[in-house]
């Protein structure tokens, strides 16, 4: 027998939150294991729980739904959690899928189509609407284009050089993530990055290199 889906809802309006809780509870093969009104209980219980899926509100009184989705995800890593808001701008949505958020459905979404991308998610899936995929894939482009423009003389982009002028500060990583809305997994992986193009073995050695040459 399928093992039903355990999903926690992230919403401060109640009667929002009631009506996502009743949507799941009557769809076959999912479950609603908790449901908060604030990001600060979210991140505090969401890692305990360990659901298969999390619904995410962006709005949120106090710390908001991009930087619960940094923190649930620096504690719980395999956490899968759809953004559920009203935004639609572009760079909400960036801000979002970096934090580590893998769908963004609108609040106007109709029950069935809830379900439907609840399903996708738990299937590995991205569930968000054409406009919203198209306007994503806008913004990562102009991204790409303006790291590409702005690479200094070391040949580091400008997202790789801050993370070195963070490291040169005396900043962890989990720190850095957190100032640049990122996982500690990308801040790895832009470090990695500077070491191979600056021919280094460790941050002191690069730092020497950036900003002492």
């Amino acid at each position: 027998m399928k093992r039903e889906l355990g999903i926690c809802i992230v919403e401060d309006q109640d009667d929002i939150r009631e009506e996502l809780k009743s949507v799941i509870q009557s769809a076959a093969g999912m479950l609603c294991l908790g449901a908060f009104s604030s990001g600060e209980e979210a991140v505090a219980k969401i890692p305990e729980i360990q659901p298969d899926l999390i619904v995410m509100d962006i709005h949120l009184p106090g710390m908001n739904g991009i930087e619960a989705v940094k923190q649930i995800k620096n504690t719980f890593p395999d956490a899968l959690i759809t953004m559920f808001t009203i935004f639609e701008n572009s760079e909400m949505v960036f801000q979002a899928i970096e934090a580590g958020a893998s769908g963004y459905l609108l609040k106007n979404t109709p029950h069935h189509r809830f379900i439907e991308a609840l399903a996708e998610l738990a299937n590995g899936g991205s569930p968000m609407n054409a406009h919203i995929a198209r306007k994503l894939v806008v913004k990562f482009r102009e991204s790409a284009q303006k790291e590409t423009a702005q690479e200094n003389k070391h040949g580091l982009s400008e997202r790789e050089y801050e993370v070195l002028l963070f490291l040169s500060k005396g900043l962890l990583y989990k720190e850095i993530a957190l100032k640049m809305s990122l996982s500690v997994g990308t801040i790895k992986q832009h470090i990695h990055n500077i070491y191979k193009k600056l021919h280094v073995q460790n941050r002191t050695e690069a730092i020497n290199r950036v900003f002492n040459s």
